[in-house]
């Protein structure tokens, strides 16, 4: 099991701006959307956000506002295009 190291938020925020994150919240749903903006309080505002609930999107939700306590964790999301692409072997 390796160890997470831990990480200030803010500037891990300011990073991710403008980027494809995941949000997830500390009842289980995810959203998927970019990140438009962070506040003070570490608030955080998506664009073409998706709804996801148990690995299964709930569809398309726009504009979303997502108050900072009921957030568990953010990530980026890696394109799965790339990285699956990286992973198979090139033919000669």
């Amino acid at each position: 099991m390796s160890a997470v190291a831990p990480v200030n938020p803010k500037p891990f925020l300011n990073e991710l701006t403008g980027k494809v994150v995941y949000v997830k919240l500390k009842w289980g749903l995810e959203y998927k959307g970019y990140l438009v903006s962070t506040d003070s309080y570490m608030n955080v505002q998506l664009a073409n956000t998706e709804e996801i609930e148990n690995g299964k999107s709930n569809g398309a939700l726009g504009e979303v506002f997502i108050r900072c306590n009921n957030v568990l964790y953010i990530r980026e999301a890696k394109d799965e295009a790339a990285s699956a692409q990286e992973d198979t072997p090139m033919e000669a």
